[in-house]
């Protein structure tokens, strides 16, 4: 949760609508199916195994092309594939 929250605080910062799913009671699918139901163009993937090689995940909705990133830039390159979006 922490690195969640950090990226959250990072793009709010940088005026990005952000939301953070931390429902419990939900599977990771179904949160899934759920931003994409919303709409959200850009879907930041946390989790622990990732989180334990360094790593999180982005879908982006329109291509649905998934890209694993390293959490050490994940801010500077989050906000790179948001602009390329706008």
């Amino acid at each position: 949760m922490e690195e969640a929250e950090r990226i959250y605080k990072g793009l709010s910062d940088n005026g990005v609508e952000t939301l953070i799913d931390d429902r419990d009671q939900r599977s990771p699918g179904v949160k899934f199916n759920d931003a994409d139901l919303i709409g959200f163009p850009v879907q930041v993937i946390i989790g622990k195994k990732g989180i334990a090689e360094g790593k999180i995940e982005i879908k982006l909705r329109q291509s649905g092309e998934k890209i694993k990133i390293s959490t050490d830039n994940a801010l500077a390159e989050i906000l790179k594939l948001i602009s390329g979006i706008k």
